[in-house]
Parts: C-alpha cells; structure tokens; sequence
C-alpha cells in the first residue's frame, strides 16, 4: 500500500466481489487464499462469484457493477500450442483495463503464464502470493476512490 494512503482507512463495509475463473482449480484457490488473506484485515465485506473462464471475468464485472465498490479478478492463463492464449490474455486484460478506465476499482489477479509450475509459484501464498498482490492494488484504488472522488 502506498505510504500516502495509510492515513486512510476504509469505510467500514466496503463491499467487493471477486469474480473468478477456477479452470484450474489448485491455482485459483492459492490466488482466492493469497487474497482472502490480505483482505481479512480490512473493512471489507466479499463475495465470491465464479465463471467459466478469464474472457466471462470482465462480463460479469460488468453485469454487476453496481452492487460492488471493487472487484478482484482471479484466474490463470496457461500458454498452450495455438493462439488461443493470446486471444484470452489480451482480451481479458483489456476488458479490464476498459472498465477500470470507466471508474471501476478492479484489482487483476488473472495470471498470465507459460506453464503450471510458473502458475503455481506466483499463486502460492507460501511464495510470490499474488493473490495478496492483488487485494492490496484493489484497496489502494478503494482507498482513493472513497477519499478523492467527489461522487461519493
């Protein structure tokens, strides 16, 4: 978290979701424990809705934006022998870009890899733990979103 930051706290029951894809499901549940983690010690309320798979993630964000005050983004993309990885990365992380540049505060956890051990290391809380990478990158958003943003 940013050192400018700290001085706030969150509103007490800020309400986020996070929308996640568990194809592959030993990933998905270190990132979902990674981040559950980092978020148990904050004044946020969460619900978990998951999708099929990391191009359904910002659809759904979308689809239900109004009842959240942040969304984290979990899933894996794992390079394969055809495009298909390229399409899928590039388009969800667009996806979520786009929403995030219309005043969305979304944290992407959507790991983008060349294999599963690459995956598994980056989504192990014992290792990189992005998972807690992300929840703090969301709340970093909420935190300027609830402190700056003049549409309270």
């Amino acid at each position: 978290m940013n050192k400018n930051n700290k001085k706030f706290k969150l509103k007490y029951d800020t309400k986020i979701a996070i929308v996640g894809s568990p194809y592959y499901k030993s990933i998905y549940d270190n990132l979902l424990s990674g981040t559950l983690s980092e978020l148990s010690s904050h004044n946020i309320n969460v619900e978990i809705l998951n999708v099929e798979g990391a191009l359904e993630i910002p659809t759904a964000i979308s689809l239900v934006k109004k009842n959240f005050e942040g969304f984290i983004a979990l899933g894996c993309i794992i390079r394969g022998e055809t495009s298909h990885y390229e399409i899928v990365a590039e388009n969800s992380a667009k996806a979520l870009s786009k929403l995030g540049l219309d005043g969305i505060c979304i944290g992407n956890g959507i790991l983008t890899v060349d294999n599963v051990k690459q995956a598994m290391e980056r989504s192990d809380p014992k290792l990189k733990n992005k998972g807690k990478d992300v929840a703090k990158a969301l709340i970093s958003l909420l935190l300027i979103k609830q402190n700056y943003n003049s549409n309270k």
